[in-house]
């Protein structure tokens, strides 16, 4: 779709602050789909909210993951229902953890309002998100807000999803999907992949745009662990004079695939790859920018996880000056990271190195 308007939010708080606004302003429903939602302040502001707007007689559907929500009480959710509030829980077992389709996560994030309002991004619902985490710091993140045509496609993804989980066959009545074409002039494709699907579309589009590169392709993600095909058009890019540049957390929150996530990089030094660890905080962001021109914000990382085994959603922006603003925002992170030189990497212990091995062994598990 064309005709789309993009606002980046990389700070928590700020998005939000956005979120909560749309919420407050909604009309006719409230559509919200998310992996993790804490039972926390920032997780029941956001359920007080959905439902003080139920109540006020808007339509709202909140869809989360079975384990990323598991921290939600009973008592939330009778709170939720009591108010209006429709709530489903993707992949839910009747014992917790004793799931057969406990490996298969649903890792989206999407929020549609009145079907004009749509984001999908990084972040999910919790005080660490905002930065309260006081082991974790700073959360850095990408989100983005859309307004245009493209939030039909939000909406399409989040009623399959819904009904999935829900059994409510959705009517795709007009209400849904108000004509928004008069907002802007970015071009956006929603690309959503799953253990449903063969094609592995996200990943399918990440290699298709890292072989488009001529100049540059900036990655940040929490997590690199990547199959044959992203490491090869990784390497191939850079052995032929494009700029690769990753960045990765200096710190982990997952240590196995963090280790796994250091030996790939590490191994893609020696073509030229250019890793930085950022240090102010936890880099969360999923984002690949290629030349300045083309860019793509979601919920994917760069792993084995997130291609094959997770429900994913990914925004693609075909814009130079969005893609040129989430370029800048790479270029301003390397203040607050340091570059993994060959030299240093060549220097680690015989400790990291037996960790790289274990995990790197396991990283089709992870």
């Amino acid at each position: 779709t064309q005709n789309n308007e993009v606002t980046i939010y990389t700070d928590g708080n700020k998005k939000f602050e956005a979120l909560f606004k749309a919420i407050e302003e909604a009309k006719n429903h409230i559509h919200m789909e998310y992996y993790i939602i804490r039972n926390d302040d920032l997780g029941n502001k956001l359920l007080t909210l959905l439902s003080k707007k139920a109540e006020e007689g808007v339509a709202v559907r909140l869809l989360y993951d079975s384990i990323g929500g598991r921290h939600i009480s009973k008592e939330q959710i009778e709170k939720l229902k009591s108010s209006g509030v429709k709530v489903a829980i993707f992949f839910s077992g009747r014992i917790p953890f004793f799931n057969f389709k406990i490996n298969y996560r649903n890792h989206r994030k999407i929020v549609v309002i009145d079907g004009i309002i749509g984001f999908v991004g990084g972040f999910n619902v919790g005080d660490e998100y905002v930065g309260l985490n006081k082991e974790i710091g700073n959360w850095r993140d990408t989100h983005i807000k859309i307004m245009g045509d493209a939030v039909i496609d939000l909406q399409t993804r989040f009623f399959l999803d819904w009904g999935h989980a829900s059994k409510e066959d959705l009517m795709f009545l007009p209400k849904y999907f108000p004509d928004n074409r008069m907002q802007g002039n970015v071009g956006i494709q929603i690309i959503t992949s799953g253990p449903d699907k063969l094609d592995e579309a996200i990943k399918s589009n990440y290699v298709k745009m890292i072989n488009s590169a001529k100049k540059s392709i900036l990655i940040q993600t929490p997590y690199f662990v990547p199959d044959a095909s992203v490491f090869e058009a990784i390497k191939i890019a850079a052995t032929s004079g494009v700029d690769v540049r990753i960045m990765i957390p200096c710190k982990p929150d997952h240590p196995f695939v963090y280790w796994a996530t250091y030996w790939y990089c590490g191994g893609l030094l020696k073509y030229g790859v250019k890793v930085y660890t950022y240090e102010y905080g936890f880099m969360h962001a999923k984002t690949l920018v290629v030349d300045g021109i083309v860019s793509s914000v979601g919920t994917a990382n760069f792993d084995v996880r997130s291609f094959k085994l997770n429900f994913e959603c990914n925004a693609v922006i075909y814009d130079t000056n969005t893609s040129q603003m989430l370029h800048n925002i790479f270029m301003e992170d390397l203040n607050y990271s340091v570059e993994l030189t060959r030299e240093l990497y060549l220097e680690r212990g015989i400790v990291i190195r037996f960790k790289e091995s274990i995990c790197r062994l396991l990283a089709p598990l992870l």
